[in-house]
């Protein structure tokens, strides 16, 4: 049976009985909603996120600039919880004024560094520590052909796929099908590319794979949306050999953990301030 054709009005107005995973909290503004004081630790990156795969981006590549031994890029991490509407506390909204995790504050440059957008962290932290950007003007500007081809992409998978196959209150044909659609082309477009890679950007792991894989990698992993089999995505297998590759790095390992407060204990680090937190 069809549901009935939805006619829009005139001029939209925001309905708060919309409905839907974050009904609570979701409204057409912006801005502070409450006073509140974000916490700081002793390193001078202070991160304040959430283990979604856009956060899981920001942690893996920290972790993976400490395997390099660079110990300027310790951090704190602190948990925002986004389901209790912690990113519009006054605090969060001065860093990033989108209210989305994940947001950093870098304390070794006077005034303190601002960063939100995933894509843009990374994209800094590349700079700063000079490392998976590339070693010449050509690598460096196929990474960043794949960051913003990510930037641009997920949120067909996130917002569009994620939300009408999980999160939306009733479930309705024609937009998950659209949106599946859009994913398996998603996946198809890296399919190609890494037939003939090992990583996405070439022959060197990057920003890109980084950026990428929390989202495509986790997804033919079976961890996102448990959308696995929906998907068939044993149609990829460059996809899921590369997203395995990924998986079994020990920077991989410890940043998916950090700032994850759900699921088996042994897998959260909900706040991460040494390396003596991933040992509890």
């Amino acid at each position: 049976m069809s549901h009935p054709t939805y006619t829009p009005p005139a001029v939209w107005r925001w309905d708060n009985e919309n409905g839907g995973a974050f009904a609570a909290i979701n409204r057409p503004t912006a801005g502070a909603r409450s006073e509140t004081t974000l916490p700081r630790g002793n390193h001078a990156l202070q991160l304040y996120s959430l283990a979604t795969p856009n956060g899981i981006k920001v942690t893996v590549l920290l972790e993976e600039l400490l395997e390099l031994g660079i110990a300027a890029a310790d951090y704190d991490a602190w948990l925002i919880d986004i389901r209790s509407g912690a990113q519009f506390g006054s605090d969060f909204v001065a860093i990033n004024p989108n209210s989305k995790i994940p947001a950093l504050l870098d304390h070794s440059t006077t005034p303190p560094t601002r960063l939100f957008e995933s894509g843009a962290i990374l994209l800094y932290l590349a700079e700063k520590f000079g490392v998976m950007l590339g070693e010449s003007t050509a690598a460096r500007t196929e990474i960043l052909n794949w960051l913003f081809w990510q930037m641009g992409s997920a949120p067909f998978v996130g917002g569009g796929f994620g939300h009408f196959y999980v999160y939306a209150p009733e479930k309705f044909e024609y937009p998950i099908n659209r949106y599946a659609m859009e994913t398996k082309r998603q996946l198809d477009v890296l399919e190609r590319q890494l037939s003939q890679h090992n990583y996405v950007a070439g022959e060197n792991y990057s920003i890109a794979d980084i950026a990428i894989w929390p989202w495509y990698g986790q997804l033919v992993l079976g961890r996102l949306y448990n959308a696995a089999e929906f998907l068939a995505v044993h149609e990829y297998p460059h996809v899921m050999a590369w997203a395995q590759r990924i998986d079994e790095r020990p920077a991989v390992q410890r940043g998916v953990r950090v700032n994850r407060n759900w699921g088996p204990e042994e897998e959260q680090v909900p706040e991460r301030h040494s390396s003596a937190d991933f040992m509890r």
